[in-house]
Formats: structure tokens, sequence, C-alpha cells
């Protein structure tokens, strides 16, 4: 009998499968600048309306987010998560996103669960009027076991180059604005794995797994709704190390943000996690968003209407002198 690449563990047909269920949604994210579709060698993009256009970049992953979803066979959520984690990225600078591509790598592949990941990425580029223009799917056996998934994505944005946000606008007196997070976001799961083996406990009425796995919080509809009213300053999307390394990542030398931590409102499965796993509040707040997803920092004349304009926005500090960067307040 001679050797297949199916043989080797590689089924072609269901690569095939896989596109047939995605081709036709995917196609629905596509706007008058897509020039070709599915298939090629590459995706073509058109850019217009721009005067100085700058284009930004991100890429992320889920992390091992995707082991919470792959134990309790719960796929719906992950492809949200990985193009917000992307997309929320390059919204700091005041990019809009343009489209976004992805990559799906597995032991063996199923076209079920394949398409059920990708059609999340599907219904989040359709929120954000971003296109969804190309992927890969790569199965290798021998590098992942069977039922063994992980994605990454890859997000291009754009904005006027007067118009970009980079945190150098930010000075003292600044207030900051936290927009808070729909839970762990992609972010810390090693530790929360570690402390919650059981994804299948109740907690809250539900089992765990339904709070763990409520997908990263999309930010552009918010973003963008504040910068066509407000001067922004800066924006720090607060993922992995938390708001100590996040928020110092935008701050101008011999400036602080001085943030009181008991303003911060900390989603319940968090206070769980700190309490059963024996977590000091430090290693909390180095490691998890804590319930803050977006900072925004802005001229204290405009705080509060960034409040008003987004019902859960609420001040968390403020700049002022110094040289740490960061002064979380417990």
């Amino acid at each position: 009998m001679s050797n297949t690449y199916k043989s080797a563990g590689v089924d072609k047909e269901e690569g095939y499968k896989t596109v047939d269920k995605i081709k036709k949604a995917v196609g629905e994210t596509h706007n008058s600048n897509v020039l070709n579709h599915l298939g090629s060698f590459g995706a073509f993009y058109e850019i217009g309306g721009y005067k100085n256009p700058v284009l930004v970049s991100g890429t992320d992953g889920v992390g091992t987010k995707l082991k919470v979803a792959l134990d309790t066979k719960q796929y719906g959520s992950i492809g949200i998560d990985c193009f917000a984690m992307c997309a929320n990225d390059i919204l700091c600078h005041g990019a809009k996103p343009l489209f976004f591509l992805d990559y799906l790598a597995c032991g063996k592949l199923d076209s079920e669960i394949a398409a059920e990941i990708v059609l999340g990425m599907v219904k989040a580029c359709k929120d954000n009027n971003c296109a969804l223009i190309g992927g890969e799917t790569a199965e290798m056996p021998g590098m992942y076991q069977p039922g063994d998934y992980d994605v990454a994505g890859f997000c291009v944005g754009i904005v006027e180059k007067d118009q970009i946000i980079d945190g150098s606008a930010i000075k003292a007196g600044n207030k900051i604005i936290a927009l808070p997070s729909s839970g762990f976001h992609s972010n810390g799961f090693s530790l929360v794995r570690k402390v919650f083996p059981d994804f299948e406990e109740e907690f809250e009425g539900k089992p765990l797994y339904e709070t763990l796995l409520v997908p990263t919080r999309l930010y552009y509809q918010d973003i963008h709704k504040v910068l066509e009213e407000v001067k922004v300053s800066g924006i720090a999307h607060i993922t992995g190390g938390g708001l100590y390394e996040n928020v110092p990542r935008i701050i101008p030398e011999g400036l602080c943000a001085s943030i009181d931590a008991a303003k911060i409102k900390i989603p319940s499965v968090m206070l769980e996690l700190e309490k059963r796993g024996g977590v000091t509040r430090e290693e909390m707040f180095g490691t998890f968003n804590m319930g803050v997803g977006m900072v925004i920092v802005v001229d204290a004349e405009h705080a509060e209407k960034i409040t008003h304009l987004l019902d859960d926005a609420y001040e968390i500090g403020e700049i002022t002198e110094g040289n740490e960067k960061i002064d979380l307040k417990f």
C-alpha cells in the first residue's frame, strides 16, 4: 500500500470542507475596497478617502483560554477573542480596523470546529465594519495532538497621520477614564486554569466555563464615538500584565498615572479567584485587567463628557508629575 498525505495525518478534503462552510459568511464581511476573494495567493484591499494615511497593524492570539474552550467543546467565542485582541490594540492609536487575517493550526482538522472558530471572527469583523480577507489553516500532526487547536490573528487599520494617538500629548492634570472589561478577556488563563481546574463547576447559577468564555469586549464603536467628540491624549488596551504593564506604555517620561484601585469595579469571578487561589491583590493587578479593559487619558475638561457618552465609563485617576509612570494606590 502506497503512502499518501492522508495516511500521514493530513486530510485535504477536510480543509476543503472548512472553506465551503465559511466562504459565504466570510464574503459577507467584504466591502467595495476588497478587490478579490478567498482562493487567491494574496488579498487585495484598496485604500481611498485619506489625505495622509498611516497603516497601523497588530497581531495576537487567544493564549491558553483556548484550553477552556477545547475542554468544554465551546468554540463560538474564541474567534471573537482573536479578533478583539488584535483590533483593540490598534484602536489605541486611533486607527479604524480595515481588514483581518487569521491563522488556525491543529493536529487533526475537524471542519465543524474550524468553521465555528472562524465564524466567530466573521461576527466580530461584521460588528466592527472590518473585512476578513484571508487566512490559513494548517493541519500539523506530530506538532499538535488530535483535538488541539491554536489560533492567531492579524489586523490592519488606518488613521490620518495628524490624528495618530501615541501618548505624547499626555500632560499632568489629565484624567484617566476606565472602560470596563467583559471579564478576563484573553489573558492570565494559565493562572485561571490552575485555580479553577473544574470548568463545569457552578458559579453564580451557571457552569463556570460560561463566565470564563465570555468573549473579549470589542471597543471599536465606543472608542470612535469618543474620538468624534473629544480630543484624546492617550489610550491603553489592558491585556497581559494588567494596568501595571500596559498603562506605562503610553506615559511620557517625567509623568505618572496615579490610579485609585479602590475606584475600580472588580468582577466577582476575579474576586473569587483571588480568594480561592490565595493570590495577593498586587499579583492580581499585575496579571489580570481586573475589570478595566481599556484606559483613556484626556484633558480634565473632557472627562465628564466621556462618561456621558459612554454609560459604563468612569474615572479612576489622573496624571501627575513623577518618574514611576504608574502609581496604583490600594
